[in-house]
């Protein structure tokens, strides 16, 4: 393992502690009586307090010192003062763990009083503290010069993802997205619950992979010596429990789609899909936008959200466009009636990118996606959509050749789907087998399978019944004005990671480190010159070895230089 230098001189530490008998990694209960958030909300003068978190800054003035302590409900002051932690003659936990050992990131316990500072600030007065973990590794910290500017923020996008743990402590704001995101699931269940339907889970592992249309990842069952396919929708099992007598049932199921990657697409993605028997799509409508209205003020207090520049309202209700109509709309083409070659030359004449594998419905969905899709931004239901479409709808029971779904758009993106459910199994047989031809045709999102013990359970009979589906990650995206689904996703699927070159350093830059390692602050590049006792040709050979492969960092504030870590 290859190890930075201030990774070596941490572990170095580490030995130290242990060496005073310090135990780095404690096993026992530490007994915390309040948190930051509750002693800023309760204070009161000289009132005993127990505490854990981060060392995350602290300003060392001889005997004394500031610092900052972190727990997950945010930041405090403390005070820590030489003669009140060490009340005999030995000073060594002041003196020598707290002032040599301890490092930024440091996880410790404090024992101490509440008072406030001169200033007003309220602050613990530390009486006792306890290492509970150290920190090998440094935080990537911002720094901040002497005029408030903020240099080295963790801000790489590709690292704050692949390092969320890393993300969290050192940008705080970040965990409240998912916070906002535990408050829309716990207002979604608390919505359906109150509706009397019933939360229930099904197979992730499925023999035929159904329910939508996509590609799926495979998998081996080595006792059964059988493919199985990680869900890419749970739809067909939900069915299956309206058909065995649950009036309602929902699930928030983790999907997986062997599709590419983008800013609104992750491989694997929450779903919530519920089923209500006796109901069509007209009643869904009402209960979607009622549900997101619900929603929207649970998570922000208010009906209405900010996505990029466009304030979205999620107050019900919501215009209802068909698929013919807005088609029509934005490009003038009327699709009724249309057979494949004439939506093939139409979309192809329009600049679509177009092949012969593509049926009618992948056609129109192309058409309306590239043309259509971005002029919704307030919540709309695009609504009747084509047969070739909707493999798993119900005809329209007035429109030859369209069915009964509607899916919400939002901002140009989709975050809802629903039908009036197929519950013919004659009629559900035909359209398993035409999208099978489609497979075959080289449709890779065409469903490849007949499940036939859905049709069979079909076949038993399933009452009319709508189904709603909803992308949770999509739509906690437009609930906290994150453009991005990696920013709603604590670990979002990311490409391999890339080795770091490793940097051989030399004598000569390990006493640079070493003396920029033993201050908390940037040092005048002249004084770490003048310490380092290097000759010229040495220093300059040194400093840019360490400046090149981003060791240290040079800057001038107020007409000096200072050299820090970075």
């Amino acid at each position: 393992m290859s190890l930075s230098e201030q990774e070596i001189i941490r572990r170095e530490k580490l030995q130290k502690l242990t060496d005073l008998g310090i135990d780095a990694f404690p096993a026992a209960e530490y007994k915390i009586t309040d948190s930051t958030k509750s002693i800023k909300q309760d204070f009161e003068e000289g009132k005993k307090v127990v505490i854990a978190g981060r060392l995350m800054s602290r300003r060392i003035q001889g005997k004394a010192s500031f610092a900052e302590l972190q727990d997950s409900e945010g930041r405090i002051q403390v005070y820590f003062n030489r003669d009140e932690i060490c009340t005999g003659e030995d000073k060594t936990l002041y003196n020598e763990v707290y002032k040599h050992l301890l490092d930024i990131g440091d996880i410790i316990g404090i024992e101490g009083e509440l008072f406030k500072t001169q200033v007003g600030e309220m602050t613990v007065m530390v009486k006792n503290f306890t290492l509970l973990t150290k920190s090998l590794r440094p935080l990537p910290l911002p720094k901040v010069d002497a005029e408030g500017n903020v240099f080295d923020g963790f801000t790489d996008a590709e690292l704050r993802y692949r390092q969320r743990y890393a993300d969290l402590v050192v940008n705080p704001h970040v965990k409240e997205i998912f916070v906002k995101r535990t408050k829309l699931f716990n207002a979604m269940r608390t919505f359906f619950n109150d509706a009397g339907y019933f939360e229930v889970e099904t197979p992730i592992l499925q023999s035929i992979p159904g329910g939508a249309a996509a590609r799926p990842f495979i998998t081996h069952h080595n006792a059964l010596d059988i493919p199985l396919y990680l869900r890419i929708a749970n739809e067909l099992y939900l069915k299956r429990l309206i058909v065995g007598g649950f009036d309602g049932v929902y699930e928030f199921s983790k999907n997986f789609r062997n599709e590419g990657m983008d800013r609104t697409h992750n491989p694997e993605f929450t779903a919530m899909e519920i089923y209500v028997a006796y109901k069509d799509y007209n009643w869904m409508m009402d209960f979607t936008e009622k549900l997101l209205e619900f929603c929207a003020t649970s998570v922000n207090g208010t009906s209405e959200s900010v996505f990029g520049e466009h304030t979205i309202n999620w107050k019900a209700p919501y215009p209802r466009v068909s698929m013919t109509e807005a088609i029509l709309k934005y490009t003038g083409f009327d699709i009724t009636g249309k057979t494949e070659r004439e939506l093939f030359d139409f979309a192809k004449s329009i600049g679509i990118e177009v092949n012969e594998t593509m049926g009618k419905g992948k056609l129109i969905d192309e058409i309306f996606g590239e043309k259509c899709e971005g002029n919704f931004i307030q919540p709309t239901f695009i609504t009747d959509y084509p047969v070739e479409m909707s493999p798993l709808t119900k005809k329209h029971r007035s429109q030859e050749g369209l069915t009964e779904r509607f899916e919400l758009m939002v901002c140009g993106k989709e975050i809802a789907n629903a039908y009036s459910e197929l519950n013919d199994p004659i009629d559900q047989r035909q359209r398993f087998e035409h999208q099978l031809l489609l497979s075959e045709k080289g449709d890779d999102e065409a469903t490849g399978f007949i499940d036939e013990d859905f049709l069979r359970a079909l076949e038993y009979g399933m009452p009319p019944t709508s189904g709603l589906g909803v992308g949770m990650d999509r739509l906690i995206m437009f609930l906290t004005n994150n453009p991005s689904i990696q920013e709603v996703l604590f670990f979002p699927q990311m490409r391999p990671e890339k080795k770091t070159p490793t940097v051989e350093l030399g004598e000569d830059e390990k006493v640079i480190l070493e003396i920029l390692n033993s201050q908390e602050d940037a040092l005048e590049l002249n004084e770490v010159k003048t310490r380092s006792q290097l000759s010229g040709k040495k220093w300059d050979k040194a400093s840019k070895t360490l400046t090149k492969n981003n060791l240290v960092k040079v800057e001038k504030i107020d007409e000096v230089l200072l050299m820090k870590l970075i």
